[in-house]
């Protein structure tokens, strides 16, 4: 009797540890955690930043120019001799050095710089920079510059705004022609220039002749732009009249800016009396075709003045 109570209670006592919630594992009891929860994630903030990335892209002839750098502000600070001290290696921004990229040859200050990307480095003094150009492109700060690494570098001489005061760091490209610009560091009362050349005559100059060669018709429009070309570099005028005319030939619906080119060349070769001659037929065509207030009208009256005692 005794054997068969003590097995009917071993049968009913891990029932009763189930029922209550708990399991044996072993010789130990486990108590389960709390069923798991899903827990929102953590808000993300966007905040702005302090000194904002920038890309400058511009053209300049046939060379492209990139700059990427960060633009701090005054915000009521001292900039130059104070938040960038005199003398001193400056990144030239804030946040990464700024890295400049030229897709063919410059010159900057008379210095050739090969085709491609650069860190763009500067020692602000009070009255003349140091502008240095490092092969290394890329650069956190100024932390990782070394000397071994620079092409170039070259004196520039600062200009100070009266009346006006930039707050936030400012890389432009201005005066641009077709061989030639002005990079410019602009902040507070600061501006520091940097003269750019490129070769765009050479390369021109060398695919007109190619395209002047070719056996194949050519249009107004190829006359027209290789004679504007030739006029605007000083090249030879008597090849820019040449295509000028063969672009009249057909009359086309541009005849009265192509007459206007014309009378350009005659005036700079010194053909007065054919020069008014064309201003004026090109000055009749512009006002047919554009009315009396086209400015071709009003550019022509103004070379015939030019031109009359």
């Amino acid at each position: 009797m005794k054997s068969k109570a003590l097995r009917s209670l071993c049968l009913v006592l891990p029932a009763l540890v189930l029922a209550c919630g708990c399991q044996s594992t072993g010789n130990r009891t486990h108590q389960p955690g709390p069923a798991p929860t899903n827990s929102a994630p953590a808000t993300r903030i966007n905040f702005p930043a302090p000194s904002p990335a920038c890309t400058l892209k511009q053209r300049v002839g046939l060379t492209d120019i990139e700059v990427v750098y960060s633009r701090p502000g005054m915000k009521g600070r001292t900039i130059f001799g104070g938040l960038v001290p005199y003398d001193k290696l400056w990144r030239t921004g804030a946040n990464a050095a700024t890295k400049i990229t030229f897709s063919t040859p410059v010159e900057l200050e008379g210095h050739d710089v090969p085709a491609g990307s650069y860190a763009l480095f500067t020692i602000p003094g009070q009255d003349e920079w140091t502008i240095i150009i490092s092969r290394k492109a890329v650069q956190n700060g100024a932390f990782q510059y070394n000397t071994n690494d620079d092409l170039v570098r070259f004196p520039v001489t600062p200009v100070t705004l009266k009346d006006l005061s930039i707050e936030t760091f400012t890389i432009e490209m201005n005066h641009i022609r077709d061989e030639s610009a002005v990079l410019e560091l602009v902040w507070d009362k600061t501006v520091v220039p940097i003269r750019m050349k490129m070769d765009v005559t050479g390369k021109v100059v060398s695919q007109i002749e190619a395209a002047m060669a070719a056996p194949d018709k050519k249009s107004d429009s190829l006359y027209f732009q290789a004679a504007t070309f030739y006029y605007n570099h000083d090249l030879d005028l008597t090849n820019a009249l040449n295509w000028v005319n063969a672009a009249l030939v057909d009359k086309p619906r541009i005849a009265f800016e192509i007459l206007h080119l014309k009378a350009q060349i005659l005036a700079k070769e010194g053909d007065k009396p054919g020069a008014i001659a064309a201003a004026k037929e090109s000055s009749d065509l512009a006002i047919k075709a554009e009315g009396p207030d086209s400015s071709f009208a009003r550019m022509d009256q103004e070379l015939i003045s030019s031109l009359q005692p």
